[in-house]
């Protein structure tokens, strides 16, 4: 089973971000071929919030590795604003958002966030306004001396944000940032990244395990099945896109909730076929 994610009203194929057509990707193991990825088609349009759900190994963070170049299909067609994954990351395109922070100890929070900007060749004057438009975007202003060890998780997955966002890509690749954080700091920053997201207007995938993260954050939730990896739903949200944390008490999100644990339970009755 394909699905795709269509255009939605008003929109045309020049808004579309990324374009994956019959993509594949299968690795090559000593215990045989794993395949990870299956006849995946999908377009995500420019602005988008897009989550990503599906049980552990079913190809979320595959796919969004495809798009970053980090990984190379094997069959299909991927593109990420008209251009090949190689080409869209020689152009420095998206910013990605790893499970976990990947800061680098021996430099302050500013020097963290500066780093791409010093591999692209900007001017200091450049990075020191760009490292503070962004501390100030994921509220870290004040936190620009300190070391990654003096601050929280939650701080240091702040700090893994603006790194992607200084170099001011259109594209933000979200795998799975706050699953190692409990619960209150996890609501805190899920609010907090769709204050962002409304500021910057950024295409954003980002990869869940949690269904109240994906109903909450999204604009559409991409269901997906067990390996190999397929859609098996795409599901528009109607929730308005002022939402205070108390919405996932309401009905229209406990029914979105409802038809992805659905589409979760429907991608398992694929087992049986892929042994």
């Amino acid at each position: 089973m394909t699905t795709e994610l269509s255009n939605p009203a008003g929109t045309t194929t020049q808004d579309a971000v990324i374009s994956a057509r019959h993509l594949g990707l299968t690795f090559k193991t000593n215990d045989g071929d794993v395949v990870a990825l299956s006849d995946v088609n999908l377009t995500i349009n420019k602005g988008e919030f897009v989550s990503f759900i599906g049980p552990s190994g079913c190809g979320k963070t595959t796919f969004l590795r495809t798009i970053a170049d980090l990984e190379q299909p094997t069959s299909g067609t991927l593109t990420i604003n008209g251009m090949t994954p190689e080409q869209a990351r020689q152009s420095r395109a998206y910013g990605y958002v790893f499970q976990a922070p990947a800061l680098y100890p021996w430099r302050t929070i500013e020097k963290n966030i500066a780093l791409p900007l010093e591999i692209m060749g900007h001017s200091k004057s450049e990075q020191d306004a760009r490292i503070k438009r962004t501390m100030d975007l994921v509220n870290l202003s004040g936190f620009e001396k300190k070391y990654p060890w003096q601050l929280s998780g939650g701080m240091q997955q702040r700090a893994s944000i603006a790194r992607a966002l200084s170099f001011d890509a259109d594209l933000l690749l979200m795998d799975e940032p706050f699953g190692a954080l409990d619960e209150i700091v996890r609501d805190h920053l899920n609010s907090e990244l769709l204050k962002l997201w409304a500021a910057t207007q950024k295409t954003i995938c980002f990869v869940t395990h949690s269904i109240p993260e994906a109903v909450y954050l999204s604009t559409k939730i991409v269901v997906m099945s067990p390996r190999p990896g397929r859609v098996t739903d795409v599901i528009e949200s109607n929730l308005p896109s002022e939402r205070p944390l108390d919405i996932r008490e309401t009905p229209e999100f406990l029914e979105i909730a409802a038809r992805v644990r659905d589409g979760l339970r429907a991608g398992h009755s694929y087992d049986g076929d892929h042994v």
